[in-house]
């Protein structure tokens, strides 16, 4: 897995998280207006609906790099908009990363034998 295609990853991996977390805030901040005087929704929409964006923009970024087949990415996808649905897509793609990372450390010792194999 080239570089850019982990990097990728690490950066939807990244969001999700924060945006799971905001979205369950968003749901809890919604029973609060409902039930009390407390209202938190304005903020935290505002905070969960740019996490939305970012994660939805580092999708599409990680699907066009890794190509993902079409069933791969709109799983990811349906995790953004289910509640909690971002930390299991963070512990999807720790994995995926995990395993590009490897790929990419055993290809550059490969790559670092072929040379040193060359040399007189």
């Amino acid at each position: 897995m080239p570089p850019k295609s982990v990097s990728a990853l690490r950066r939807l991996r990244l969001v999700s998280t924060p945006e799971a977390i905001s979205f369950l805030l968003l749901l809890v901040c919604s029973v609060l207006k409902r039930t009390t005087e407390f209202n938190a929704v304005p903020v935290v929409g505002a905070v969960h609906g740019g996490l939305f964006v970012l994660y939805v923009l580092f999708w599409a970024d990680a699907w066009n790099r890794v190509r993902w087949p079409l069933g791969r990415a709109a799983f990811m996808f349906v995790l953004s908009v289910l509640p909690a649905g971002g930390f299991f897509a963070d512990k999807a793609l720790r994995r995926e990363e995990e395993a590009g990372v490897i790929a990419a450390r055993a290809r550059k010792e490969q790559d670092s034998r072929r040379v040193n194999a060359e040399k007189p």
